[in-house]
């Protein structure tokens, strides 16, 4: 009785200093995206869409990060709830946006699950080959399909209503990065609070052994299905509002490329870290557009001169070199008292 009243306070205050931390990652999300807002007035079409990619990186970052399972795939996913999202709004009428993300989402699920009973097949290096040959499909299918999906030309005629029938979609994109914002903070404190439960800390005890979580009685593979339909749902929230914000689905959605970059976002910022997940997503993709404008035809080689300095300096991502520089400054300012 005694062990159960100390356990009890000490778990409070545990759960209490999560909250902390957890409303004070928010509050720097909001600041973040004020100071962009004030910043870049004209240009927060760019900053919708770096909140985009972070939740597809997001997504990514549950299955590769969190599962350990090997990944070029994930375009086929957020795609999927790209043209879930397109398809409601142009050929059922479904133009709410919040309803448009329920579909994405609705969407990204289904995908996540069809693509993790065919990925999970395989291990390591497979993994990724059939992820490849699922974007690849995915590409396929989307272009075959013209009746539905545009085909080559795109999904056309999306005309989303306004949020809550009063905030209007404009061409200076100031709903869609409100919404984009709104969306990212709900799906990141949720994305917290459930890889800190019992099943977040089984995916990560997976990715670590899973042969010792299969000999203890754990269902391994169960698992990690329910977490790639989770990633599903997030991946297809981001292609939803990518829908929403350009009115157009075009194969570009499901294109290996968004699913590569995807990839070098999340190495980036740092794997196994949501955090590191939206930091690598900012900087690549800020990166990628002030190079780009300075130079036009080689900025490709500059992206690239930007990752090896990474891979070589920052092994695990931008996240991780801080914590480092972190532990060592507090290891010497400790020696130094």
């Amino acid at each position: 009785m005694t062990d159960l009243a100390q356990s009890a306070p000490a778990s409070m205050a545990t759960t209490s200093s999560r909250l902390k931390r957890d409303a004070l990652a928010i509050a720097i999300i909001i600041a973040v995206a004020a100071v962009g807002f004030f910043l870049f007035p004209n240009n927060l079409a760019l900053l919708s869409r770096i909140v985009i990619m972070m939740l597809i990186v997001l997504s990514l970052d549950l299955v590769t990060g969190y599962g350990g399972i090997a990944t070029l795939g994930q375009a086929a996913i957020s795609g999927s709830g790209a043209y879930a999202a397109g398809i409601a709004a142009a050929h059922f009428g479904i133009v709410d946006p919040l309803a448009m993300l329920a579909v994405g989402a609705a969407g990204g699920a289904l995908a996540g699950l069809v693509s993790s009973v065919i990925i999970l097949r395989g291990h390591g290096l497979a993994q990724l080959v059939l992820s490849i040959a699922i974007v690849q499909l995915a590409h396929e299918a989307a272009n075959k399909a013209s009746a539905w999906t545009g085909g080559s030309d795109g999904l056309s005629g999306i005309a989303p209503s306004p949020v809550f029938g009063m905030f209007q979609f404009d061409l200076w994109a100031r709903t869609t990065f409100f919404l984009a914002v709104a969306l990212l903070i709900v799906v990141f404190f949720l994305l917290r609070l459930i890889m800190r439960s019992p099943f977040g800390m089984l995916c990560r005890a997976i990715k670590e052994d899973p042969v010792r979580v299969r000999a203890i009685g754990a269902a391994v593979k169960p698992t990690l299905i329910k977490l790639y339909v989770l990633s599903g749902a997030v991946a297809g929230l981001g292609g939803a509002l990518h829908a929403i914000s350009t009115r157009v689905v075009g194969l570009d959605s499901v294109s290996f490329n968004l699913s590569a970059e995807a990839l070098v976002m999340l190495v980036l910022g740092g794997t196994g870290n949501l955090f590191g997940a939206m930091i690598g997503t900012l900087v690549f993709v800020w990166f990628e557009d002030l190079v780009s404008s300075i130079n036009p035809f080689h900025w490709l080689t500059m992206v690239g001169v930007l990752l090896v300095a990474v891979v070589f300096f920052a092994p695990r991502g931008l996240t991780g070199a801080a914590e480092d520089i972190y532990r060592r400054l507090r290891r010497d300012r400790e020696a130094g008292k």
